[in-house]
């Protein structure tokens, strides 16, 4: 067989055997295709493991803190009312010292007051003689139109000098209103304290010239400091509606360093709106402050915190259970989560105060302790007490 011979037989074989391959391929598939699929079978579900706390309704009373500056109740830069040299200064007025109501702190010269009154009472006894010779004269005058038996009336007042008895009556009401102003000016050369108080600063010196309206120290009350606080809507709301000094309400204030506590009284409420805070200010009263252990000084930044009125109905929750976008999640029936919109009545450092929806008010609920922003409602969890968190007294 010739050599072109076997190579076309060759070919040949080779695609009967491709053609049976091919076809064994197809049949195969084919009955794979028709093969019933194996029975489905369902995932199962893992439940997640949460930190839950038992919540309960209860009254509770919110706790209000805010900050606030201790201010004198009265602050004054004393003033000279009246010129002269300064002739005597109170060893107490000096910055720091205490001083009393009424005590003298600076004398000025007071020769020139005092001659003015000497001479403003010399015209005083003048008008007064005066006054007293127009009376004399009126009298005289009445008596003789009398005596003449005139039976008409005089044409003038001048005859009965009623109009000079008049004017002696107005020379002596100036007389004694030039006495009483030159006395009030002698008296003004020596300025006392108006209030118990502290000395801020003193600002003149003995002998120094003074002119009306010179400042000569700056005063703090001493008697009482005042705290103004500024609170927010919420703050109102967990507050008495009307707050008078005989409310009895009392706050306990602390230093921001901690170096001090101090017991104040709540002692009124502003009407109106701070134009910057756009909040009312509530204002307490520290009586004696720098007698007490330790002093609370003007101008000493504290916190405040006051008690506010019980609140029926709510719940208290770690302040973590409340999530970013302000629901609380809790474990419902078949331990499936689910949430609703937080109503916070207030808070305090480690609980919120929530206001739960009707509907889960009068069982106790399980809450979620740390909820996360990938909780959808209707996942099955697994729930599990929350260790050393206290929800419930």
């Amino acid at each position: 067989m010739s050599n072109t011979k076997k190579q076309w037989l060759l070919l040949i074989l080779a695609a009967i055997l491709l053609f049976v391959v091919i076809t064994y391929l197809r049949q195969q598939m084919a009955a794979s295709d028709q093969r019933p699929m194996p029975p489905n079978r369902e995932t199962p579900t893992i439940a997640a493991n949460i930190e839950v706390v038992s919540a309960y309704i209860g009254s509770y009373k919110a706790m209000i803190t805010a900050f606030g500056s201790a201010n004198s109740r009265y602050q004054v830069t004393l003033q000279a009312q009246v010129g002269g040299e300064i002739t005597e200064l109170s060893s107490h007025l000096e910055t720091g010292a205490l001083v009393a109501d009424g005590q003298l702190l600076v004398s000025l010269d007071p020769r020139d007051y005092q001659a003015a009154v000497a001479s403003a009472q010399a015209a005083v006894e003048s008008a007064r003689v005066a006054l007293l010779e127009e009376e004399r004269e009126g009298e005289l005058a009445q008596a003789e139109w009398q005596t003449a038996k005139l039976a008409a009336e005089p044409d003038s007042a001048l005859v009965f000098r009623q109009p000079q008895l008049q004017a002696a009556k107005a020379t002596l009401t100036e007389a004694n209103s030039n006495l009483v102003s030159a006395q009030r000016d002698l008296d003004d050369t020596k300025v006392v304290a108006p209030f118990n108080a502290l000395v801020v600063e003193r600002l003149v010196s003995l002998g120094s010239l003074v002119q009306e309206g010179t400042e000569l120290a700056t005063l703090y009350s001493s008697d009482e400091v005042e705290i103004q606080l500024n609170l927010t809507a919420m703050d109102w709301g967990n507050l008495p509606p009307l707050i008078t000094a005989d409310s009895n309400l009392t706050a306990t204030l602390t230093a921001v360093n901690g170096q001090g506590q101090w017991q104040a009284r709540v002692t009124r409420q502003t009407q109106h709106l701070d134009s910057e805070t756009r909040q009312r200010a509530l204002i307490l009263t520290v009586d004696k402050p720098l007698q007490q252990t330790p002093p609370l000084f003007p101008g000493q930044f504290v916190r405040a915190q006051l008690t506010g009125v019980a609140q029926p109905g709510l719940w208290r929750l770690p302040i973590t259970a409340l999530s970013q976008r302000s629901e609380i999640w809790y474990v419902g029936p078949d331990n499936v989560l689910d949430n609703f919109p937080a109503e916070v009545a207030f808070s305090d450092l480690n609980f919120i105060y929530v206001k739960p929806p009707q509907e889960l008010a009068s069982t106790s609920q399980q809450v979620v302790v740390r909820p996360l922003n990938s909780y959808l409602k209707g996942m099955h969890v697994n729930p599990m007490n929350a260790q050393g968190i206290t929800d419930h007294e």
